[in-house]
């Protein structure tokens, strides 16, 4: 039997899966708190050992020290800046900011302001005006925000545009343009440099771990590797799939949808490119230090809360926090403060729903998925004939974190839910 350890390193847990690879099983699992005060490799070590996986190849995905920040500077906020906003979240991120349009002096100060570990910029269909992306390009050149970059914008300036930052020594990533045309959206070049970026800027910048290990082993943002899996999910089943994953600080949600292709060509397409696969993050919405944040969301979405308090509390709050995220999720959001709502999805095709998070693996998922299923006053069609389930064992980001080296593996455990 061949095994290999995967490994989600939290902020508060690390959850560590032994997998035999050539069945596609999951032999033993263990979650130990993160050593993040220490070094978190004493935890992962403790985890890995807990499994009975010491020695075996393993693949390491982290959210520790508040995962990934990214900034996104695009050329119109309905357009670029949006497509780039999708694709961030698509890459794990947590996006802390966007700024639309050239950058001036109080836009770069906003930027600095937001703390962001990378910036994305974007700007441009290939062929159309390139202007802002140099602009912004020197802009950022000349400033003091010395972040990594990743340019994903107008394929005939962004030679040029990487020159103006890497001559004042700025850390530059170049990827394909996210939004080549007009309601054509590509995100994988651009995320597969976020995460390179990441991996080599980020890990090794948070001070996790003392050397070089840690920086070795993670792979991915967990939430890269969870929306991967959900990715694989839906390929093997060819339906829309749904999950929503309630923290105690966070609630993301990810959607994998099967395309329609008159979304995609049809007169009511999206200008930023329509979001098949994709993921929100609501960072006011928890059950612990989250938990005033989806009281107050709760009121403002007029949904009636007991006092909370306790396991039947717990699971209130998480029913709450997921049916706000799913009616973001499905209504779309505000990329800009003051700029319309965009990237509204339709899910009344998914076919599977999957919780995800402490309070639903610990007994509160039937209650949560089917608050979420009979929501129907937020503004968003619910799916019809979805399926429930809860993911008990955490295979989904196991699941992603094995589908490049263990495809065949990989699909056994999504398959297994």
């Amino acid at each position: 039997m061949r095994t290999a350890v995967c490994v989600d390193v939290g902020s508060t847990y690390t959850k560590a899966a032994l997998v035999d690879v050539d069945a596609g099983r999951l032999v033993r699992r263990a979650e130990l708190p993160t050593t993040a005060g220490s070094d978190v490799l004493t935890g992962l070590d403790q985890a890995i050992e807990a499994v009975g996986g010491a020695g075996e190849p393993t693949y390491v995905c982290s959210s520790a020290g508040g995962g990934l920040r990214l900034a996104v500077v695009g050329y119109e906020s309905l357009v670029t800046a949006e497509a780039g906003h999708r694709v961030g979240l698509s890459a794990g991120a947590q996006v802390v900011h966007v700024a639309a349009g050239p950058l001036d002096g109080a836009a770069v100060a906003a930027l600095r302001a937001a703390r962001p570990d990378v910036l994305l910029l974007v700007g441009g269909t290939d062929g159309g005006d390139g202007e802002v992306l140099l602009h912004n390009a020197r802009r950022l050149a000349t400033s003091r925000l010395r972040r990594p970059v990743v340019l994903a914008g107008n394929a005939e300036v962004r030679a040029e545009a990487a020159a103006e930052l890497t001559a004042r020594r700025v850390p530059v990533t170049e990827a394909a343009n996210v939004l080549p045309r007009i309601g054509v959206l590509e995100p994988g070049p651009a995320r597969a440099a976020i995460r390179e970026v990441f991996l080599r800027h980020v890990i090794g910048g948070k001070r996790l771990s003392r050397g070089r290990r840690f920086a070795s082993l993670v792979r991915a943002a967990t939430p890269d590797a969870v929306l991967a899996g959900v990715e694989l999910l839906a390929d093997v089943t060819g339906a829309g799939v749904l999950v929503v994953d309630v923290g105690g600080a966070t609630t993301d949600v990810y959607s994998a949808l099967v395309p329609d292709a008159e979304s995609e060509a049809g007169p009511g397409r999206d200008v930023a490119g329509t979001w098949w696969r994709s993921r929100t993050v609501e960072g006011d919405l928890g059950v612990a230090a989250g938990a005033a944040g989806t009281v107050a969301a709760a009121a403002a979405e007029k949904l009636a809360l007991s006092e909370p308090g306790g396991p039947a509390g717990d699971r209130e709050l998480a029913a709450a926090a997921a049916r706000i995220a799913l009616r973001r999720h499905a209504r779309g959001h505000v990329t800009v403060p003051g700029q319309p709502r965009t990237g509204r999805r339709d899910l009344r095709d998914v076919r599977l729903v999957v919780g995800s998070g402490g309070v639903l693996r610990h007994g509160g998922g039937a209650y949560v998925l089917d608050a979420v299923l009979s929501d129907t006053a937020g503004g968003w069609p619910a799916p019809t004939a979805a399926r429930t389930v809860v993911d008990e064992q955490y295979v989904l980001a196991a699941a992603g974190l094995l589908a490049i080296d263990h495809r065949d593996a990989a699909t056994a455990l999504v398959n297994s839910l």
